[in-house]
């Protein structure tokens, strides 16, 4: 199951059923981030497609009539009116329209009635509805999907429905369906996917039944995300922002967005997941091989002198110019590693989430809210970690670091995020023993602990990572995330078949 591979294969079908000749790709906000995660435009124009055009782009579009226009759309209800104005007045000689997910027959006789001209050659439902980041990551780019009782908002629920099934029928899945039972929008959502799978039919009738779909809502685990991270994709997403693989830093030497993308950067695919120590020395190594062949011996021992080799050997940056991009990651790493205090609040962090106890816990987070160079963002995670973990502690002290976080200046909206995050994923919502609580959790952290911790930032282990384990093990239980037994078909549907024209 590889989203990225999917995506490119449809990608790939659109531009061969297009023909031969130069071509324009209009598309809509969605799907031109989710082609330029798969492809990139040099591959794009040795397909012959030079030019790419939003659809819901202000700027007046030129006619260009000698080129064959690839629409590719999500089916929303202003792509529909927008894609009926442009067919009344077509800017390109012909079209070929490709949609992303399923569109109503309503939607296609509007189509059809507005393309007066007739230019429109070919229209299909081509799935992928979201962007592909890597093989086992397709991402909505959704900011904000909570209301203020943390239910999922209308839009956001139906844009994860219609992911969803683009996905499914993407990688020809017809999966069981389960979901986390102390959450209403998990238990609708899967409902809702049943009914979706069993309304189409047709289109699933050679989808394979051998996937199990999990729907978890991230109140089951609120602690993950406020850890910091210390491998190398994990570690630039957390400090410094990855946005549909654009990195944004601005030094001296780098003004522009750098792009890390595991399609595109063999060095980054291969270290990725590294931990933070191995990318420098892994970097190291490269050029080290370089020096060798070129029969050079200049002094590597700081990530400063792998930068001047590299600006004082051109023809380096040519066999490898990944290189520079690499160091410019890792410098800014590195000081804002060492600006924030970032090891020393890491070890906090695991504490709080592996099992340190109360007391010491407490003290740390006290004397880490007073350090100078701890941030109002690490102070506040301190606080958010401290208070999921111990809200029910006898000795509980949450309000005094909140008082604690006052007199170091935090703004009220930060303070505000602590009650938040009781609300939202404390122990009244989580069905599940988080911080290992249980016999079975405590036995399992007094053998590693006799084994020895090989890293005290990596203890914490994810939930999702248990719940995979028990789910491929036959063991999840059926209680907690029950099966969605599929709906009767209706057999008097109508279906929009894929590559229906």
């Amino acid at each position: 199951m590889n989203v990225v591979a999917a995506a490119q294969q449809y990608i790939s079908e659109m531009i061969r059923l297009a023909g031969p000749g130069m071509k324009v790709m209009l598309m809509d906000k969605c799907t031109t981030s989710a082609v330029s995660c798969v492809y990139a435009q040099s591959d794009m124009m040795q397909k012959e497609v030079y030019l790419f055009e939003r659809i819901d782009s202000i700027a007046l579009r030129d006619p260009i009539k000698h080129l064959k226009c690839i629409a590719f759309l999500r089916p929303t209800a202003e792509n529909i009116r927008l894609l009926a104005e442009e067919l009344r007045s077509p800017k390109y000689g012909q079209y070929y329209i490709y949609f992303c997910n399923i569109i109503s027959k309503t939607d296609v006789k509007s189509l059809a009635e507005a393309d007066d001209q007739e230019a429109v050659r070919e229209m299909h439902e081509f799935f992928m509805d979201g962007v592909p980041l890597c093989p086992h990551l397709l991402s909505l780019n959704i900011l904000h999907s909570y209301n203020s009782s943390f239910s999922v908002l209308t839009p956001v629920f139906t844009r994860s429905l219609n992911s969803i099934i683009a996905t499914l029928l993407a990688l020809k899945k017809k999966p069981q369906i389960r979901y986390q039972k102390s959450n209403k929008d998990t238990k609708m959502l899967a409902e809702e996917v049943a009914k979706v799978i069993a309304r189409e039919e047709s289109l699933f009738e050679n989808a394979k039944s051998d996937t199990v779909l999990l729907i978890i809502d991230r109140s089951e685990d609120p602690v993950t995300p406020l850890l910091n991270q210390w491998t190398y994709e994990a570690m630039v997403h957390e400090l410094v922002g990855i946005n549909n693989h654009r990195v944004d830093i601005n030094t001296v030497s780098n003004t522009g967005a750098l792009i890390l993308s595991p399609l595109h950067d063999p060095f980054y695919s291969e270290n990725m997941y590294a931990n933070f120590g191995e990318i420098g020395q892994n970097i190291k190594e490269l050029i080290t091989e370089f020096q060798r062949k070129s029969q050079t011996n200049q002094k590597l021992e700081s990530i400063a002198d792998m930068k001047n080799f590299v600006e004082q050997y051109p023809q380096f940056k040519k066999i490898s110019g990944t290189v520079s991009k690499h160091l410019t990651v890792l410098g800014e790493l590195s000081k804002l590693v060492a600006n924030r205090n970032l090891l020393e609040i890491s070890e906090a962090e695991q504490q709080l989430a592996s099992g340190g106890e109360h007391s010491h816990c407490l003290a740390t987070v006290r004397r880490l809210l007073q350090h100078e160079q701890t941030t109002d963002l690490d102070a506040t995670r301190l606080v958010m970690l401290y208070a999921l973990r111990f809200e029910n502690h006898a000795n509980s002290d949450i309000h005094g670091l909140v008082q604690l976080l006052r007199r170091k200046g935090v703004s009220s909206q930060n303070i505000k995020v602590i009650r938040a995050v009781l609300d939202f994923g404390g122990s009244v919502r989580r069905q599940n023993d988080l911080f290992g609580g249980t016999a079975i959790a405590m036995t399992k952290r007094f053998i590693k602990g006799l084994k020895g911790v090989e890293n005290i930032y990596t203890q914490h282990e994810p939930y999702i990572t248990e719940l995979i384990d028990s789910l491929s093990k036959g063991r999840l239980s059926d209680t907690a995330y029950p099966h969605i037994l599929p709906p009767l078909p209706n057999k008097t549907s109508v279906n929009i078949q894929l590559g229906r024209s």
